[in-house]
């Protein structure tokens, strides 16, 4: 691999069990200029030179503040968003080269789970409906009894009564709306689904089921997740790895224990203080480390490691030179010139 990230990559499992490989990924947007808006002026890089590997049968957690790229790298795994550079590999196949009938045969194996139930779910159709439109398109010769009958026992999967069928999605609560987006997720039985932030909109006790069925899912299916969220704590009891992200890089990747017990980025430390301690008595003692100035922007990111204008540790070599990925026990990679 190439790229600043191309070696944020550990060894979850044997190599042969990789179900997808992104390599020296780049999402650049431009910033036109003009009443018509014919001339570019500069670039947005969203996502600048991410690499890493998701095995079969994991979770890997995504996290990083708002902006940092973490949808960007969801939304072209699912190629709804063109890369500018890179790869990115399904099963030993490179999705960014694939023609019109390909990338259909692609979305049957991969899916999304959004964050807002309340605006991914189409108001005007029935949940049965929705439910059952991924098999309306990719499976044209199920019969309308073969459908209705899948949506049933998608509904039971996902711990729903199957008289929701016929109900429309204003008719129930948040947490049930969730379910039946991961219910139409399910409908293809795909390999791999896209979670962005599917908790984050819902509340605490429902964060906790839809955690849950999550869990039982991938279990009795052999799922394999991206999860992309803001929320450590939710990240640290669903994921097997977390990849760390700050202005469209990779800072640290590794385990999920090993990362919440001894982070070694400063960024990662001070994401991971910012966590509350359900004991107010030790959340008093403990100390913070907090992050001064504003994120920069991805228009016109820092030299050097993009943390450094902000990072405690920083010297001269960190303004000049990007960090390149340094090893850890454990399998784990920061991007760090001091750590």
């Amino acid at each position: 691999m190439s790229g600043s990230n191309a070696a944020l990559n550990t060894g979850y499992v044997d190599a042969s069990d990789r179900l997808l490989s992104v390599d020296n990924l780049h999402v650049h947007f431009p910033i036109r200029k003009g009443v018509i808006f014919h001339k570019t002026v500069g670039q947005v890089k969203a996502v600048d030179g991410v690499s890493f590997d998701i095995y079969r049968g994991e979770t890997l957690g995504l996290v990083g503040e708002s902006g940092c790229g973490k949808t960007t790298i969801g939304r072209c795994l699912l190629k709804l968003e063109a890369p500018t550079g890179g790869r990115v590999e399904f099963e030993g196949q490179d999705i960014v080269s694939l023609d019109a009938e390909g990338a259909f045969k692609y979305r049957r194996q991969v899916q999304a789970v959004f964050q807002d139930p309340y605006s991914s779910l189409n108001p005007r159709m029935s949940v049965g409906d929705i439910i059952a439109e991924p098999l309306v398109i990719h499976e044209k010769k199920t019969t309308f009894v073969e459908r209705a009958q899948r949506v049933k026992e998608l509904l039971n999967i996902c711990g729903l009564p199957t008289n929701l069928a016929d109900r429309y999605p204003h008719e129930m609560s948040g947490g049930q709306r969730q379910r039946v987006g991961i219910a139409r997720a399910l409908a293809l039985r795909p390999e791999f689904i896209v979670c962005d932030e599917a908790v984050s909109a819902l509340d605490v006790s429902i964060q906790a089921q839809i955690i849950r069925l999550l869990e039982d899912l991938r279990d009795e299916f052999g799922l394999t997740y991206l999860f992309i969220g803001h929320d450590l704590s939710v990240v640290r009891h669903l994921c097997h790895r977390v990849a760390v992200m700050y202005l469209g890089k990779l800072v640290e990747l590794g385990e999920c224990d090993a990362i919440f017990q001894d982070p070694k980025h400063p960024y990662t430390q001070a994401l991971l203080t910012a966590v509350p301690v359900p004991d107010p008595v030790k959340e008093r003692a403990r100390s913070h480390e907090y992050i001064g100035g504003e994120v920069p922007s991805p228009s016109n990111p820092p030299s050097g490691c993009v943390f450094h204008p902000r990072c405690r540790l920083a010297e001269n070599i960190c303004k000049t030179q990007i960090p390149m990925p340094r090893d850890f026990p454990g399998e784990r990679k920061v991007a760090c010139h001091l750590c």
